[in-house]
């Protein structure tokens, strides 16, 4: 699974990690997350985040 990075603050999404404070369990790709997701430092969209290799 791919790790996505936030365009405007540079959060880094880890699958493997999830986001336990937003209630996503680990192993949830970034794909699957739900449509209300946010990033959980500075609140932009998934629209904001873009793949890292």
């Amino acid at each position: 699974m791919k790790k996505y990075e936030c365009g405007v603050c540079g959060y880094i999404y880890e699958p493997e990690l999830g986001d336990s404070d937003h209630g996503v369990p680990p192993g949830t790709a970034f794909e699957n997350l739900p449509d209300g997701w946010t990033c959980p430092v500075c609140g932009a969209g998934k629209e904001m985040f873009t793949p890292i290799d």
